[in-house]
């Protein structure tokens, strides 16, 4: 199965959970991650339950706090 992730390919055997695919991406800070399904914001909570499909779009948002001088 192929999904987009951050506009990258990436390859999998079996369908994954959002969890699993925060491991197997090695995504760095994954506490503190949001996390984009198909331009829907998936909820926390809904990690280990939400399943990805063949032709996903995936996209890992960090926030950034800043402010100017």
């Amino acid at each position: 199965m192929t999904i987009q992730v951050n506009g990258e390919p990436f390859q999998t055997e079996i369908p994954i959970s959002v969890t699993t695919l925060l491991k197997e991406a090695r995504v760095e800070a994954p506490e503190y991650v949001t996390v984009q399904l198909n331009q829907q914001f998936i909820r926390r909570d809904d990690f280990d339950t939400t399943v990805l499909s063949d032709g996903d779009v995936v996209d890992f948002l960090y926030y950034m706090g800043g402010g100017s001088r």
